[in-house]
């Protein structure tokens, strides 16, 4: 993997070890040479992972609309920022430049950009590993959810595997690299 993708909080959260382990993964994308692209903000979980991978030697894309650099305080410090008129075309580009996304906790945005990259690998528009940074447990319940939809017949069984999840930065990004298809571009 090249390049991966986070949805992440425009806050930090009520518990300082959520950016925490958030820079400890961006301290792991550094080292691995792999290329940070988000939202571009300045702010929350979102801009404590763009600080770690820069403080590391690492390279970061922002991608965001417009209308948000008044809500949103663009970082000024990342690689490269791409400015874009919409979210659908902040989405849309995120996941043209991905080999992969990672989703750390966040609000409904956040939520909002994870079940929507799920949502396009079930139906098979990409075929690139979707992770959650399990943080604190974050992602316990959304798992647990996700169980519950198999269990009630509206996931397929073999669709739950479609998201790896770890407290672990090392071992879920190990566990996308595994699930990594040949880029074919």
């Amino acid at each position: 993997m090249k390049r991966i993708c986070i949805f992440a909080g425009s806050s930090a959260g009520s518990s300082p070890v959520f950016a925490e382990q958030t820079r400890i993964l961006g301290q792991a994308l550094a080292s691995r040479g792999i290329e940070l692209v988000y939202g571009g903000a300045r702010s929350g979980l979102m801009g404590a992972a763009a600080d770690a991978v820069l403080a590391h030697g690492g390279t970061v894309t922002g991608i965001m609309p417009t209308h948000l650099f008044e809500k949103e305080v663009p970082h000024p410090d990342i690689t490269k920022m791409i400015e874009v008129d919409t979210l659908h075309e902040r989405k849309a580009k995120m996941s043209e430049l991905a080999d992969g996304f990672i989703a750390l906790p966040g609000g409904f945005g956040t939520l909002e950009e994870l079940f929507e990259t799920v949502s396009w690998a079930q139906i098979g528009i990409h075929q690139k590993p979707v992770a959650l940074f399990n943080i604190d447990g974050y992602y316990t319940p959304v798992m647990n959810l996700v169980e519950h939809s198999v269990k009630a017949g509206f996931v397929k069984e073999e669709h739950q595997d479609l998201m790896v999840a770890s407290p672990d930065p090392q071992q879920l990004l190990d566990e996308m690299e595994a699930k990594e298809k040949p880029d074919l571009r």
